[in-house]
């Protein structure tokens, strides 16, 4: 059992939870979920062990800092403990709220590449120091899905390529948040064979120009759903510009959440994704519908906007599916609740959806500034 309990002990030191109790971690009857707050001032990490069965682990550091690890992991090697790691059930895994060296975290995407963990989510890190490439032999997880979300990186824009050389390609899912930087090398980074969804939302300082320094031409071929909701978006044929320098082909894309405004007069004409289908406008302040739209989609998402009328069909594309819902010329009161959800007892769709956006991104800030109190 010792030996069993070593591998998962590389990870102990980045592991929170919401519910204050006398244990720092707590697994579900079911041996299902597993999670840990390490916030007390000398933290019990053997607590930790009761997770080895989990599928499910959320750890978080109670905002400390790892640096006293670094010579305590130095001569560590999971690869004596790989039979061990594939036999754990861990699937998905969660790490939070410390000051993270490089070097411990990759260490622990060594220990990783030995399981069969599939969903790895990062929030609210500070990681310091330059991540050092893996050895050949020892490639990282396999993972299909990674979400990170106010993660801060030492080495700016470069830290995705970093990552990315302890991961095999089988990534399906990236999700970006709150993002230091995301002004990547384009020439430091290697193509997502596989990445279908990308994700990067609420990162409202992006804007048109940095999203162009996101999407590196051909490191995305297979791109279908790029969701930018709150990220500093101002125009859809300025994103279309975007999508058209790095080449991307999304099937699905994602603009709620950003105030849109008309394009400048004069702008020039732009050709958007052949393969483009839905496009969610939803929440946008639009006034009228924007000119230079897909000429014709599947899905268009104009709901809960500023529109005073009933789109005229020039100005629409041809689409099968168009949801107006939530305006105030289909709903006087709509605008009203758009601007204050708790104007009355009722809240309609809106409105909910608003407040649920709201609350999530506070939540979202609180948790960062108690990881780092």
């Amino acid at each position: 059992m010792v030996r069993l309990l070593c591998p998962l002990l590389l990870l102990l030191p980045l592991l929170r939870v919401s519910a204050a109790t006398s244990e720092p971690c707590q697994i579900d009857d079911e041996d299902v979920r597993c999670v840990c707050n390490f916030t007390q001032p000398q933290p019990d990490w053997s607590s930790a062990l009761q997770c080895v069965a989990a599928v499910e682990v959320e750890i978080r550091g109670g905002g400390r800092s790892l640096e006293e690890f670094l010579l305590k992991s130095a001569s560590a090697d999971p690869k004596q403990f790989a039979d061990m790691l594939k036999a754990l059930r861990l699937r998905r895994l969660t790490v939070g709220a410390a000051r993270v060296p490089a070097q411990i975290l990759a260490l622990v995407l060594h220990a990783l590449g030995f399981s069969r963990l599939k969903e790895l989510t990062l929030e609210d890190l500070e990681v310091t120091g330059q991540v050092p490439p893996p050895l050949q032999e020892t490639p990282g997880p396999a993972l299909t899905t990674l979400r990170l979300r106010n993660v801060s990186w030492a080495t700016g824009g470069a830290w995705l390529g970093e990552l990315q050389q302890w991961l095999q390609p089988s990534l399906k899912v990236l999700k970006v948040a709150q993002a230091s930087s995301l002004a990547f090398p384009c020439a430091q980074l290697r193509a997502f064979p596989a990445l279908t969804t990308l994700d990067l939302s609420d990162n409202p300082g992006l804007g048109e120009r940095g999203l162009t320094a996101a999407l590196c031409p051909r490191k995305f071929p297979a791109l279908e759903d790029l969701a930018l909701r709150n990220a500093g978006m101002e125009t859809p044929s300025g994103v279309c510009a975007a999508l058209a320098e790095a080449g991307v082909q999304p099937h699905r894309l994602d603009l709620s959440h950003n105030s849109l405004r008309a394009s400048a007069a004069g702008a020039r004409e732009c050709v958007w994704p052949a393969a483009l289908s839905s496009l969610n406008l939803s929440f946008a302040e639009l006034e009228q519908v924007p000119k230079g739209l897909p000429p014709k989609l599947i899905v268009l998402d104009l709901s809960c906007n500023k529109l005073n009328r009933a789109p005229r069909p020039e100005e629409l594309p041809v689409v099968d599916n168009l949801t107006l819902e939530g305006n105030p010329y289909m709903d006087p009161e709509a605008l009203q609740h758009q601007e204050d959800p708790m104007a009355s007892g009722v809240v309609p769709a809106c409105a909910r959806s608003a407040l649920t956006m709201g609350v999530s991104g506070t939540l979202a800030l609180l948790q960062g500034a108690r990881g780092f109190a």
